[in-house]
């Protein structure tokens, strides 16, 4: 069967020493040689691209190479990925079970795990999968487990335990737990600091440092043989406002070593920790700057504010809209036209801040925008209101599955709770890069709070309703909320905030709107399709 059709392959190889990776037999080097041998020789492949993610745990897919993989396959680039084992793929079985299970069968791509025997050409998934997958996850866990002990010990005594330095330093080659000055971008370090203490703008001292040609932290990083990527999945080389604010709320430059300022859980990125859990060392390391000027700098930070004019720059969609390339947030720019009337559109903040060079406008009429939600989120409603025949016609088949199809229900509150959490602190980095000004970030931070509110009040009322097995199985907490609505007749901030997730916006005008219930929609629609047939 698989002979007769061509497959543009991708070989996805992943290392990891957090994840307990064995040095010999799961090396790069012994993954790639393997996925090679394997495609040899047989012409129903076709060797698209290489994806390697070294030093990036299985425990989440926040990996660039991964994102980059499946920006390829979206784009119809690759139907086919092949990787050693399932742990090179992903040790979280709820996300990997995703991927094998739904995603890649829905978009016709072919995946094989050699080590595991698994080929979903030819034959259905081994029901052993979930199981292996659990495994995977659970010695993961009890590898970070070990791991964590050991780091939080290293870091209570001073040492330094990051993979990379902080700009301005590098790791002494007698001792990789030990900091020492690099001397050009430590020079570069304290000119930052002496140009916003004389009253440059952080902006500003982005543009001047990007503009003499001076390589930013990531790029000087890279020069110099590092195997370092940002979070942004472009490998910019041009200066940020971020960048510059991050350097100068750094302590380390003043020769204390700061560790522990985020956590890693299993199923997530990097979460920030409380400042004031922070593990600070003092003086394990020759200072760049004084601590006069430190504190200068800080009393500098604490007291600056932007004020801006809430009435022409309040925006519905600010926080939610991407752009579709760069994934930077979108700016909203108004202007006046020759008849007196106001004019507003999105562009990519990452082409208004540095020009074309970086990204293009991705323009996007703000009641343009307004239009193509309203229309869609309208569209989805309508549709809530004709399954109610088809869900009052199959009770009986409703409450036999009540009790699980509730959980299932607590369980995406849950998700979309820890998703409302993200994006509120994602607010915070919009603020950062002044895409908001200080009043927009509290409102919107306080419609997050509201919203996160809601939903354990949602989740909590469910755990009473699964305790008194009075709730409908068809049923859900979105499907009850849509219907309530009937008709949104205009969009403002709440209606924002409690039903959309993101919205991203392409070159091309391409909108993706990703709603809050879009997973939990889509599988109810699928089950009255089954119920149907």
């Amino acid at each position: 069967m698989g002979k007769d059709i061509i497959f543009f392959t991708a070989l996805y190889i992943r290392l990891s020493r957090e994840d307990g990776d064995k040095e010999e037999s799961d090396s790069v080097s012994n993954q790639r040689k393997l996925l090679t041998e394997y495609i040899e020789n047989k012409q129903e492949f076709i060797l698209k691209g290489v994806y390697i993610d070294d030093g990036y745990s299985g425990t989440n897919f926040e990996r660039p190479e991964f994102k980059r993989m499946i920006r390829d396959i979206e784009e119809r680039e690759i139907n086919c990925v092949i990787v050693k084992d399932l742990s090179r793929f992903g040790r979280d079985y709820i996300d990997t079970g995703r991927y094998l299970e739904r995603i890649f069968p829905d978009i016709g791509v072919r995946f094989i795990s050699i080590s595991d025997g698994i080929d979903s050409l030819k034959q259905v998934y081994d029901l052993m999968l979930p199981i292996k997958n659990i495994f995977n996850e659970q010695y993961a866990r009890d590898i970070s487990k070990k791991i964590q002990a050991t780091v939080k010990m290293k870091q209570h005594a001073g040492e330094f335990i990051g993979a990379f330095a902080s700009y301005g330093y590098k790791k002494s080659p007698s001792d990789k737990n030990k900091l020492v000055i690099d001397e050009y971008p430590a020079s570069v370090i304290k000119r930052i600091f002496d140009m916003y203490i004389s009253g440059i703008g952080k902006q500003k001292i982005a543009r001047i440092l990007t503009e003499e040609g001076i390589l930013c932290p990531s790029a000087y990083k890279r020069l110099n043989g590092e195997p370092y990527k940002n979070c942004n999945y472009r490998e910019n080389c041009y200066w940020t406002y971020s960048t510059v604010n991050s350097i100068l709320h750094k302590e380390i430059y003043t020769g204390n070593m700061v560790q522990g300022t985020k956590h890693q859980t299993m199923r997530s990125k990097q979460n920030r920790v409380a400042k004031e859990e922070w593990i600070v060392v003092s003086k394990t390391h020759e200072p760049i700057i004084s601590r006069e000027t430190w504190e200068k700098a800080q009393s500098m930070l604490n007291r600056r504010t932007r004020q801006l004019d809430l009435v022409t720059n309040q925006n519905i969609f600010a926080g939610f809209i991407r752009c579709g390339d760069c994934d930077a947030a979108m700016a909203k720019v108004s202007w006046k036209r020759a008849d007196s009337t106001r004019s507003e559109s999105f562009y990519c903040g990452t082409y208004k801040r540095y020009g074309n060079k970086y990204c293009t406008p991705h323009t996007m009429p703000l009641k343009v925008l307004e239009q193509i939600v309203l229309k869609d989120l309208n569209k989805i409603i309508n549709g809530i209101n004709d399954l109610d025949k088809l869900m009052k016609e199959n009770e009986a088949v409703s409450e036999k599955n009540a009790s699980s199809q509730l959980q299932k229900q607590i369980d995406r509150l849950n998700t979309e709770l820890e998703k409302t959490r993200k994006w509120k602190q994602s607010l915070y980095e919009d603020y950062k890069e002044e895409l908001l000004s200080k009043e927009e970030y509290a409102a919107y931070r306080q419609d997050y709070t509201e919203k996160e509110l809601l939903l354990e009040k949602q989740i909590h009322a469910l755990q009473m309703s699964q305790d008194e097995e009075e709730h409908h199985a068809l049923e859900s907490s979105w499907v009850t909320r849509l219907r309530e609505l009937k008709e949104v007749k205009t969009l403002d901030r709440s209606i924002i905030v409690e039903m959309i997730d993101r919205i991203i916006i392409y070159n091309d005008r391409r909108i993706r709107i990703i709603y809050n219930f879009s997973d939990e929609l889509e599988e109810l629609f699928d089950r009255c399709l089954h119920i149907r047939n």
